[in-house]
């Protein structure tokens, strides 16, 4: 029934107009009375939005599993995955819905909305990982709003082009860059990833030619 309020609602309102498209309208053409609409939807404005609330329970519960282990920015950024991943079941109706609701005023301010939960559940757990450190509050909040504007991003370009192209792996090359810049190695990542530092101890008062050669010897140089 959830989905055929949805499937009429999407077909009255291409036809009709979002705003002249009224309830009854859409139960009429479901075949339903307006107490089953409101049963599954509060509002008009979503059932243009139907998955957002299991999407939004869905990286609440992959955060909350979350272990001390896991590396936080790369965390948020996998929780951030699973709104493409809710897109991309269905790109038909993705690109329907962007379309729609870059018409409509009134959908653009609740998508911002809807986008302003998720920022939170990001940067809520992020306050958890960093708590105790300097700044721990600021940095989370800026590392959520960094992962919801990198994901946009890529999903928007990826809506624009009425879902053709890659959309996980345009999402993956956004969520790098803030990655790159927020992130830490994990443990145990490959040498080649972090940081190569050599310590070389000598004899106080050694020439320094003396050092040089300890250092291009520890190194494996010439």
């Amino acid at each position: 029934m959830r989905d055929a309020l949805v499937a009429a609602a999407f077909r009255l309102f291409p036809e009709r107009g979002y705003e002249q498209t009224t309830v009854d309208d859409i139960v009429t053409l479901a075949g339903v009375g307006r107490r089953s609409f409101f049963r599954y939807f509060p509002s008009k404005e979503d059932v243009v939005f139907p998955d957002h609330e299991r999407c939004l329970a869905d990286m609440t519960a992959f955060l909350a599993a979350g272990t001390d282990e896991d590396e936080p920015v790369r965390r948020v950024c996998d929780a951030a995955r699973l709104v493409l991943r809710m897109y991309a079941e269905n790109p038909t109706f993705s690109v329907q819905r962007y379309r729609l609701t870059k018409k409509v005023p009134g959908l653009r301010a609740y998508e911002l909305s809807v986008v302003w939960r998720y920022e939170r559940a990001l940067a809520e757990y992020l306050r958890g990982r960093f708590d105790g450190r300097p700044d721990g509050a600021l940095r989370a909040d800026v590392i959520a709003a960094a992962v919801v504007a990198a994901h946009n991003n890529a999903l928007r370009s990826w809506l624009r082009s009425a879902g053709q192209g890659d959309a996980d792996s345009a999402v993956d090359h956004a969520l790098g860059h803030v990655q790159a810049v927020f992130g830490t190695a994990p443990a145990g990542a490959p040498a080649e990833d972090q940081e190569d530092v050599v310590v070389v101890v000598s004899r106080r008062g050694a020439p320094m030619w003396r050092v040089v050669r300890e250092i291009e010897a520890t190194l494996g140089r010439d």
